[in-house]
C-alpha cells in the first residue's frame, strides 16, 4: 500500500528528510553543506533549536530546502496558537504538535490558512507497549496511535508522526490526503540505536508512510552523500514496484 492522494507522485528525495540532530548549528551547517542537492529537506529539532536552530531553519528556507520543525508542541490553549502563529511566519513547511484534542484545535488556529503542515504526534518510535505502561497508560501503542490519529484528523491537522508498523492501519483512519510521517527508518543492516519500532524504508513507503525521517544513517554516515543517494534509490525502487 504505497502512498495514496495528493502525495502519490512526491517523489522520493522530497520524501526523505533528514534530521539534523547533532551537536550544534555549525555541525548541522556543515552536513548540509556537504550534502547538497542530494537532500531537499530537513528536520530541526529541540536539540539544534535551542542552539541557533531557527535562524538556520530560515537560511536554509532561503536556499530553497524544505524544512520540518519537530517541536512537538504541548501547553494551553493559547500558548499553542500564537507559538503555532509565530512558527509559520518562518516559513517552514512542517510543525509538529503533541496529538491531544485541543492542542491540535489551538494549532490549527493559529496556522490560519499559512500552508504549514501541522503533524500531530501520536506515539514516540523509542516507545513501545511497556513503555506506556510504565507511563500509566492502558492502551498498547497501536491503539493509541489510532486513537490519536483520528483526533488529528478531527481537529484539521495536515498528518500524524507515527512508526512505519502503523502506517497501513493508519490509511484507513486518516484516508487518503493526510501525511504520514514516520521517524525510526534503518535501512537494512543499520543499528537502530534508541529506536524500538523501526522500519526500512522500502518497507514503509509500502507500508502507506508518505515521508521517512533520517537520522544516523545519513548524518553519522562516513559517506552521508552516499548513504543519503543509496536510501533514495531504495525508496525509487519500492515506489516503482
Amino acid at each position: 500500500m504505497t502512498a495514496t492522494g495528493k502525495y502519490a507522485d512526491l517523489n522520493a528525495r522530497d520524501r526523505m528528510i533528514v534530521a539534523l540532530d547533532l551537536p550544534g548549528v555549525d555541525e548541522a551547517r556543515q552536513l548540509v553543506d556537504r550534502l547538497g542537492d542530494s537532500v531537499s529537506f530537513y528536520k530541526i529539532g529541540f536539540q539544534l533549536v535551542l542552539s541557533g536552530g531557527l535562524e538556520l531553519a530560515r537560511q536554509l528556507k532561503q536556499e530553497d530546502k524544505q524544512v520540518f520543525l519537530d517541536m512537538k508542541l504541548l501547553d494551553i490553549d493559547a500558548t499553542v496558537e500564537k507559538a503555532v502563529a509565530n512558527a509559520a511566519r518562518l516559513g517552514i513547511d512542517m510543525l509538529t504538535i503533541h496529538a491531544y484534542p485541543k492542542a491540535m484545535r489551538a494549532a490549527v488556529a493559529g496556522a490560519n490558512g499559512s500552508g504549514v503542515c501541522l503533524l500531530g504526534v501520536t506515539v514516540l518510535t523509542s516507545m513501545d507497549d511497556g513503555d506506556l505502561a510504565d507511563a500509566g497508560y492502558a492502551s498498547r501503542a497501536e491503539e493509541m496511535v489510532a486513537a490519536r490519529a483520528a483526533d488529528a484528523r478531527a481537529a484539521g491537522m495536515c498528518g500524524v508522526v507515527a512508526s512505519a508498523h502503523e502506517a497501513a492501519m493508519l490509511r484507513s483512519v486518516l484516508g487518503p490526503d493526510m501525511a504520514i510521517v514516520t521517524p525510526g527508518i534503518r535501512p537494512a543492516g543499520s543499528e537502530k540505536g534508541d529506536q524500538k519500532r523501526v522500519m526500512t524504508p522500502a518497507e514503509a513507503l509500502a507500508a502507506g508512510a508518505t515521508h521517512l525521517v533520517i537520522g544516523r544513517p545519513v548524518n553519522a554516515a562516513h559517506d552521508p552523500v552516499s548513504a543519503a543517494n543509496t536510501i533514495v534509490a531504495e525508496m525509487e525502487t519500492a515506489q516503482n514496484a
